[in-house]
């Protein structure tokens, strides 16, 4: 392409001796391939960090004082559990819904196993306008998620959250608890 002035208007004119490649297989299938891997790349996990990281260490006396009153052991936060949990609190912002499994048929059993958590595991998960003491109130008046918080066979947890992108003061908790 040349660029030639035309009453100091620029514009672009192609070259007569310009030549344009003419597009071989190989070219379109590494075309393809890059396509390919770029919208992989733009499937793959990424875990989001920021306030809602890092809050396990925040939950420690409420679980111990809910798992005392059972006469249970007080849980350890754990770094590999707060990622699984950070993870899936991040997938529910980003669809804007509560749900534990990521659209992709990939439910709990599937995730917890991706992230290298063996043995016996459990979720709780929430998705609100409240603080992590109303978020533990509110579990423990659910049976089910009360039963996970008491279950005996579990000594480890990770609890994390994601605000919602469209409305910073709902969010997104994800408790996994662990042996």
């Amino acid at each position: 392409m040349t660029l030639t002035d035309t009453a100091n208007q620029p514009s672009l004119e192609p070259c007569p001796d310009e030549t344009r490649p003419t597009p071989n297989r190989r070219m379109l299938l590494r075309a393809v391939g890059l396509a390919a891997l770029a919208g992989l790349a733009a499937c793959a996990t990424v875990l989001p960090t920021g306030e809602g990281a890092g809050v396990s260490a925040s939950a420690v006396g409420t679980l111990a004082g809910i798992r005392a009153s059972a006469g249970l052991e007080p849980l350890v936060p754990d770094r590999q559990l707060e990622q699984a949990a950070l993870q899936q609190s991040g997938y529910m912002a980003r669809g804007g819904r509560m749900t534990h499994s990521t659209g992709w048929g990939k439910g709990f059993a599937l995730r917890v196993k991706g992230n290298g958590i063996a043995g016996a595991a459990a979720e709780n998960i929430a998705e609100g306008r409240f603080d992590q003491q109303k978020l533990f109130d509110i579990w423990m008046h659910s049976a089910g998620h009360r039963r996970n918080m008491l279950d005996p066979r579990f000594t480890r947890f990770g609890l994390a959250y994601v605000r919602d992108g469209r409305d910073s003061s709902r969010r997104y908790w994800s408790l996994v608890l662990g042996k």
